[in-house]
């Protein structure tokens, strides 16, 4: 699904990742992230898709919401998972959107 985002602009957090063969526990936790973000202040939408390489787009209303969402408790505990168990790699990018358009 495509997020439905406000006008701009507004801040866009790209996470690439390649996963390592440990996969256990990885899509439950990533559902609880997802859901758990939808209940952060500033949160605006997400989207994901997986094949070889990952890349999940979560959008936010400001920089101050994506640095709550980083220091969040469980979302520091997925991430220190991730680095442990499931991710080879994995880059965040943070943008500013400063516009958009769609079909």
């Amino acid at each position: 699904m495509i997020a439905k985002t406000p006008n701009t602009p507004y801040y866009a957090v790209i996470f690439t990742s390649i996963l390592s063969d440990n996969k256990k526990g990885y899509n439950e936790m990533s559902q609880k992230m997802i859901e758990l973000a939808k209940h952060q202040d500033g949160f605006l939408g997400v989207e994901s898709a997986r094949e070889d390489v990952g890349i999940t787009v979560s959008y936010w209303r400001d920089l101050a919401s994506i640095k709550n969402w980083k220091m969040q408790t469980e979302h520091t505990e997925a991430r220190n998972l991730g680095r442990s168990l499931w991710y080879k790699h994995f880059k965040v990018r943070i943008c500013k959107v400063e516009r958009d358009y769609e079909f």
